[in-house]
């Protein structure tokens, strides 16, 4: 079982041919809706890869509530822990250039009101053995109180580090599992421009340093990770992407369904690259994520 405690947005989403820079107006060619939040996301790759999940997170009292969750209810998600707060839903501004690179604003709104009170409720509903997953959309004080309660619990957590902030690199020692792209690792770390030896070096003296698995993905080139000793680099599949948004949270929901469910690290790990790399030959966050049959058809 899968609990993910983190933000629900409504997606905005506008492409172009190709990114502005700053001060620029470019024409759009096209405007969609779609639910998103990387909490959501990730709640949705989860499910849809077979795990059993749940979604604990505030939604406002607009218009986008009801179709910000609308997927995950379609799905099957166990919405039971959402709670209503006065005000707006989150929303995410998404800019999609031609070459499927994406700039985003996001609005916490209903997602900050999440707070230690939430946390402990959520993790309270788990058992020993589940799986926790959070992200840092939401209030850093909420993360860390889920984080430890689910450390005192034996429940297993996964953090992915994005969007990273400020307390990114003290909440990521609180995590079983850390999934952070190469510039939010670098960050976590102190470091820059690594280079490949120098990232694989660093990853293994921070798994060696807390016993953490740790998980850097790296786009197109795929992932490395450091699980209980071993190194793992695993490729991903030679796509054109038509647009990346969701696909981290792809990869994120998919490998912690692939240890729900029992597979071995590098298999859960390679299945979630598969899946990230299909989300982005489809337009949106939740829209294009693939289901467990797509994500086998490929391996």
């Amino acid at each position: 079982m899968i609990t993910v405690f983190g933000s629900i947005n409504m997606d905005l989403i506008a492409t172009t041919k190709r990114l502005p820079e700053p001060g620029e107006t470019v024409t759009g060619t096209s405007f969609a809706t779609a639910p998103g939040g990387k909490g959501a996301n990730q709640a949705l790759a989860a499910r849809r890869a077979g795990s059993r999940v749940a979604m604990a997170g505030a939604v406002g009292t607009d218009e986008f509530a009801g179709p910000a969750t609308a997927l995950l209810d379609a799905a099957g998600v166990d919405l039971s822990a959402l709670k209503t707060t006065d005000g707006p839903t989150g929303t995410a501004m998404i800019l999609v250039g031609g070459d499927g690179e994406n700039v985003i604003v996001i609005n916490a709104a209903a997602n900050g009101t999440l707070d230690e009170a939430d946390a402990r409720a959520a993790v309270d509903s788990m058992a020993a053995g589940d799986i926790l997953m959070l992200q840092l959309e939401i209030p850093a004080p909420a993360i860390r109180t889920a984080l430890e309660a689910a450390r005192a619990k034996g429940v297993r957590t996964v953090l992915n580090t994005a969007p990273l902030t400020d307390e990114a690199a003290e909440l990521s020692l609180l995590a079983d599992i850390v999934i952070a792209n190469e510039t939010e690792f670098e960050r976590l770390v102190g470091a820059n421009e690594l280079g490949d030896a120098g990232r694989a070096a660093m990853l293994k003296t921070r798994h060696d340093e807390t016993g953490q698995t740790m998980v850097i993905t790296l786009g197109g080139d795929g992932v490395i990770a450091v699980h209980e000793g071993a190194f793992h680099k695993i490729d991903s599949l030679k796509i054109e992407p038509i647009d990346t948004v969701g696909a981290g949270d792809t990869f994120c929901g998919y490998l912690a369904s692939g240890l729900d469910r029992g597979l071995a690290f590098e298999e859960a790990a390679r299945q979630a690259a598969v899946a990230g790399a299909l989300a982005c030959l489809k337009p949106g966050a939740q829209p294009s994520i693939p289901v467990i049959a797509e994500v086998e058809a490929r391996l």
